[in-house]
């Protein structure tokens, strides 16, 4: 649901008033009709009648918060997380996955103007296989603060349970926050980042002032009692490996080994269902020529290149570029090439651009790729897919294969981040 905003914000008299939501917008707001306009209401969920206390009104739209709940939905359900509503990370604990999944799914294909075909999505509780935890030394109490920030404020949430997170990080917490606190340089403390690889958990630990000898002692006892993988890092650009191995992740059937700051899906369940219908989609033959775009360390590149005569890579970040190229090497794929080249500025003067591809993929940040649109016209492949995190970037950048006759026989809605107001996709764009 599109929203407007203005940098001049009308001040209301906190009116009160009887409504009833009609839609879910993504962010999980309830959605009514107000003297003409879209009223946004935090909490209220499709068909549910509450009164409403207006917050704040425009000329466009209007925000409203619950008073009072005169109905409830058969598809709101209790939170499982009791850190709901103040904790910044998820929005629609409230709501179905099944109403969750709808309510995203409308939305792109609003967006798109396209129907989507399928929801790709795996578990909504568990899921996510990445989580950094702000850690806050509280003088007076002394106390450890560990957690997420609060919704719309720089305040951390201590958080004790977190039913998102995959199982065997969410246990850690407790021993984690006891370890972190019992430190004798507790008040130094930056962050904690907990990763699930397909080898086991690891940890990085960012410290603003040198650990004592015992400090270190301390939490190289807890990474080996835990049978975690430990890396401190004492500045923003480095990081030293205290215990275990280096953490892996399998996609498509391929290891990829990566850094514990890589970029890595935090879906890990979507992100296997993704690559494998990627492939399908793109029908990837013996005799082709593939291009994989903004392609990190190989996640999609190297399961291409099982299939296809030849791929290339393209990425800005010199590090995942390295990783993808090991990544190659030590799954014994040869028929792959990576480039190191920032896709924002003038693509045909790079190097892989010269090259005639069959089939393309993107996997693009928020942003978008409008630097390289034009030239995946002018390369006039058969097939293009395209993975996006941002429904508006990828309509915008659609409409550029669009003028250039390609159509979308494809659409699906990746429920990557479940009970949030993230939503991602996958498009299928085919010249005829």
């Amino acid at each position: 649901m599109a929203q407007f905003y203005s940098a001049k914000r009308r001040v209301t008299t906190r009116q009160i008033i009887t409504v009833t939501a009609s839609e879910l917008d993504t962010f999980g707001q309830g959605v009514a009709k107000y003297n003409g306009k879209l009223l946004f209401i935090s909490g209220l969920l499709p068909d549910e009648q509450a009164e409403v206390t207006l917050t704040e009104e425009k000329k466009q739209f209007a925000r409203g918060q619950v008073k009072r709940r005169l109905s409830d939905s058969p598809e709101r359900e209790q939170p499982r997380c009791p850190h709901f509503t103040v904790c910044g990370g998820c929005q629609q604990q409230h709501a179905s996955v099944a109403l969750q999944q709808r309510s995203k799914r409308a939305a792109l294909a609003r967006q798109m103007k396209h129907d989507v075909e399928m929801v790709i999505a795996a578990s909504p509780w568990g899921y996510r296989r990445r989580a950094r935890f702000s850690l806050s030394y509280q003088p007076k109490s002394g106390q450890l603060q560990m957690g997420f920030r609060k919704a719309g404020s720089s305040d951390i949430v201590d958080i004790h349970r977190c039913p998102v997170l995959v199982p065997t990080l969410e246990a850690l917490l407790p021993a984690l926050r006891e370890c972190l606190s019992d430190l004798q340089s507790a008040r130094h403390l930056g962050h904690v980042e907990l990763v699930q690889a397909d080898n086991g958990p690891l940890m990085v630990l960012r410290h603003t002032a040198p650990l004592p000898a015992g400090d270190r002692e301390k939490l190289e006892r807890f990474s080996h009692s835990h049978r975690l993988a430990l890396w401190l890092a004492p500045d923003s650009d480095k990081m030293v490996q205290l215990s275990g191995e280096v953490p892996w992740y399998s996609s498509d059937g391929l290891r990829l080994t990566f850094s514990p700051r890589d970029f890595i899906q935090v879906n890990d369940g979507v992100n296997q269902q993704m690559v494998t219908t990627a492939l399908e989609w793109l029908e990837v033959g013996p005799q082709d020529r593939v291009l994989d775009l903004f392609c990190g360390m190989g996640n999609f590149t190297l399961p291409l290149a099982t299939r296809a005569a030849s791929v290339v890579g393209v990425e800005g970040v010199p590090a995942l570029v390295a990783k993808a190229q090991q990544n190659a090497a030590d799954n014994g794929l040869h028929n792959v090439t990576f480039y190191h080249e920032n896709l924002e500025e003038d693509v045909t003067r790079q190097a892989w651009a010269r090259n005639g591809f069959d089939k393309i993929l993107l996997d693009p940040a928020r942003a978008g790729a409008p630097g390289v649109l034009q030239h995946i016209v002018k390369l006039a492949p058969a097939r293009v897919v395209y993975v996006s995190c941002n429904p508006a970037t990828l309509a915008r950048d659609s409409k550029v294969l669009l003028a250039a006759g390609y159509q979308i026989t494809r659409l699906a809605m990746l429920d990557m981040f479940p009970h949030t107001g993230h939503l991602e996709s996958m498009v299928l764009f085919e010249h005829p």
